[in-house]
């Protein structure tokens, strides 16, 4: 690089005077400003050693530009989710409905009644905003939420059984999202397992035979995201609860997907339910907040008052308490299954019961409008799953818009929808990119469109 074309580089004090630089102080602050600017200027200078004349001060800004937005748009963001997998662990699991959404920025603007008591003016219980909505909706004695579902399942062995025997099914020991296994976070309890019957085949003789002075309690585990067919066996639950009743001790049922609604009424095989659980006799029962009960990141725990007064007096418990904010968004959730709204007013219930034919019509209409803009895609019938660890195996019909780029480059026309604002994440199958019309919220599709206009080179 000559000296003349080092000349021509702008001094980072030069581009501060600069009007849109002036903007961008205001905004963003010197310090990050300044960063973006000197990144656009090192790429100047290799541009300038490679080209032997530097760029020119606009090209230079608008790289200073593009740093800028980099650096200080958000990590976490919405994305658009037209996977057709309704629970996606990796995109935030359960959207929230519109109640549970204006609860949580209502008690974030300001302060609450979180533990304060406003009859008597004196100290609260966070634990009391929810307990007669889950008495309500699961018909349990007591309830109480806590940060997601592996702490209740911490929290209930922590209280009950340090350093005692936990009975539980060889089979049930899953792995799930992360590496995450519960074996390893049951033994975080001090808990000692016993794991009793083979992978596939458990009888209650087993159980009982397990049976012994050191046993705290007896754990179910429901296996939500696999499933093993053939030559099995397992004891029901109501026969689990009656051996464990008849040995004075407790059954801790951990169901994890949280459904409070029955599945098979919308084409999919029965989840198993917590009102169904404490019916056979769960003395507690542990379930997610964030996936099928469609609200925000908990674990909910619920069964006998006395058991559930443990659990609350536990140091352990304010460890893994809830926050304000999903507190609020739980209690609003809640409220939807206490008004018999949950179907209606749930994105994830709306989502399982939108028949297929309301999806075929959304996916034409896409099809229709980029059309409209010279653009080719297809409607092509697909299948949707609950996921989020629920339901292994089954699946919805659903409809999606089929992208098929010229140069058969899938995954860079998915890569170019990622880079949109919002982002939109699709499936690619047999080389073409699918948007699934049944993850795709009903506001969200004039975002979709324009993203994909300008994926495809359309405006």
């Amino acid at each position: 690089m000559t000296a003349e074309a080092r000349r021509q580089l702008p001094a980072i004090d030069r581009l501060l005077q600069e009007p849109t630089v002036r903007a961008w102080l205001e905004r963003h602050g010197r310090p990050t400003v300044v960063a973006a600017l000197r990144q656009a200027v090192d790429e100047a200078r290799e541009a300038t050693v490679r080209m032997g004349a530097a760029p020119s001060l606009a090209a230079i800004l608008e790289r200073a530009a593009v740093h800028l937005t980099a650096a200080t748009r958000p990590s976490l963001r919405p994305v658009i989710n037209a996977t057709g997998v309704i629970i996606h662990t990796n995109l935030g699991r359960a959207p929230l409905s519109a109640a549970a959404i204006a609860a949580m920025e209502r008690v974030s603007r300001g302060y609450s009644t979180l533990e304060f008591d406003l009859a008597t003016g004196e100290r609260g219980s966070r634990h009391s905003h929810l307990e007669r909505l889950l008495q309500a909706v699961t018909g349990a004695e007591a309830g109480i939420a806590v940060n997601n579902n592996a702490a209740a399942v911490l929290l209930a062995l922590t209280a009950l059984a340090p350093g005692r025997e936990v009975i539980i099914a060889r089979g049930q020991l899953v792995e799930i999202g992360g590496g995450f296994r519960i074996p390893d976070v049951l033994r975080q309890s001090g808990a000692r397992l016993v794991e009793v019957g083979t992978t596939n085949r458990t009888y209650l003789s087993d159980y009982e035979a397990a049976l012994t002075p050191e046993t705290a309690l007896i754990l179910r585990v429901h296996a939500s995201n696999f499933r093993i067919v053939g030559f099995t066996h397992s004891p029901s639950l109501a026969d689990l609860a009656a051996l464990a009743h008849r040995h004075g001790l407790p059954l801790l049922d951990d169901l994890g997907s949280g459904a409070l609604l029955d599945t098979a009424a919308y084409g999919l095989a029965h989840e198993p339910m917590v009102q169904e659980s404490l019916q056979a006799g769960a003395d507690l029962v542990c379930f997610s907040g964030d996936k099928l009960l469609g609200g925000p990141q908990a674990g909910i725990i619920v069964g006998r008052r006395d058991l559930i007064e443990r659990l609350k007096r536990h140091p352990l418990a304010r460890a893994v308490r809830i926050d304000k904010v999903s507190l609020a968004g739980l209690e609003a959730t809640l409220r939807h299954y206490q008004a018999g709204e949950a179907v209606q007013a749930i994105p994830v219930w709306r989502m399982i019961a939108t028949p297929a034919e309301a999806l075929r019509r959304r996916v034409e209409a896409w099809a229709a409008h980029l059309a409209a803009h010279g653009l080719r895609a297809t409607v092509v019938p697909t299948q949707a799953t609950v996921g989020g660890g629920s339901l292994p195996g089954e699946t919805l019909p659903s409809w999606a818009l089929a992208l098929t780029p010229t140069d058969g480059a899938a995954q860079a026309l998915a890569a170019r929808l990622r880079q949109a604002d919002p982002p939109v994440v699709g499936r690619i199958e047999r080389d073409r990119l699918l948007l699934d019309a049944r993850t795709v919220l009903p506001e969200e599709e004039t975002l979709l469109l324009a993203a994909v206009r300008q994926a495809l080179g359309a405006v």
